[in-house]
């Protein structure tokens, strides 16, 4: 089945796009804890990256050397390639990759909304959890990571980087989450973290970020959505926790759609789709999710199912 998986995967990715680098760092929710969601992006044949999340990262990025995906040391892309942290919220399938690294990482910035940066300071950088490697919170404050507080909706570059960043909120099970709209002078990618449907939020969310790259959407700007898709459609609505389904992420692409010009004004996208919470027995969801995604598009959409390490040019 993983070889199914990783077959499809490669099929429905596009070869031709070149404007974003981007590589998975980490693609999992849930238990696999070597494999916890994080995304490196970074202008196409430009080394200078940001990571989206960082659930996991020295262990990811062995693992794209190891397929050849990322070239140099891990020294040298930890403390070099990687020049800055966007962290869609304080749960440690997103960040526990950073605080691990954090004693032997070089100094870069940490891009969060301010409910987000809190919550880090407060629940991990606080000399009880860990060692304060930020510049602000209980001291000593060691300076090596620079807090750095988003406004949401406005754009500001990505320090070290020929990239900008855009931060919009998410509603994430009572959490506030973040989606990530990265961009170069000629395209954009967007990077969701965590993420419930409107519906079972009842906030318009997702509807309000759609709203906000529709256009770019339709000028074929926007290049790539990585977004989450953590269970099978079968689950039940009160065990989502925050989190799509495969019958949720369409009902909400279908709303993209219609806000960048109606029917087509999707096709050929490629939506990676991140996050899969895998079990401790039983069949791969990633199978299952897959089939029920591809048995509802009818967006024309490029559905991928991505392997830890694969890498793309969006």
């Amino acid at each position: 089945m993983k070889r199914l998986v990783a077959a499809l995967a490669l099929a429905a990715a596009p070869l031709n796009a070149q404007s974003f680098d981007v590589t998975a760092i980490g693609v999992r929710g849930g238990v696999d804890d070597g494999n916890l969601t994080a995304w490196m992006i970074a202008p196409h044949g430009d080394k200078r990256a940001v990571m989206c999340d960082v659930g996991s990262l020295v262990n990811g990025i062995e693992a794209a050397r190891k397929r050849g995906t990322l070239k140099g040391s891990r020294e040298t892309i930890l403390h070099d390639d990687i020049r800055g942290y966007m962290i869609s919220h304080a749960h440690l399938d997103h960040l526990a990759g950073m605080l691990i690294a954090a004693p032997d990482d070089s100094k870069k910035p940490i891009y969060v909304l301010p409910s987000v940066g809190q919550k880090i300071l407060d629940s991990y950088f606080n000399w009880d959890a860990w060692a304060n490697f930020t510049d602000r919170g209980k001291a000593p404050a060691l300076g090596n990571y620079r807090l750095t507080d988003l406004t949401p909706g406005e754009t500001r570059p990505i320090d070290g980087t020929a990239m900008t960043l855009t931060a919009y909120p998410l509603a994430h099970g009572g959490v506030e989450s973040t989606a990530f709209l990265v961009a170069t002078d000629k395209a954009s990618l967007l990077c969701l973290g965590d993420t419930g449907p409107d519906s079972l939020e009842k906030q318009p969310r997702l509807a309000q970020l759609w709203q906000a790259v529709a256009s770019r959407v339709r000028d074929r700007n926007l290049k790539a959505i990585i977004i989450e898709v953590s269970y099978a459609s079968d689950r039940p609505d009160k065990l989502l926790f925050g989190h799509l389904t495969p019958a949720y992420l369409l009902r909400s692409l279908h709303a993209l759609e219609a806000a960048a010009g109606g029917k087509g004004a999707l096709k050929g996208l490629p939506i990676v789709v991140s996050h899969i919470k895998p079990v401790l027995s039983g069949p791969d969801p990633r199978v299952t999710i897959l089939r029920e995604l591809n048995a509802g598009n009818d967006l024309g959409v490029r559905f991928i199912l991505p392997d830890q390490g694969m890498r793309w040019a969006f």
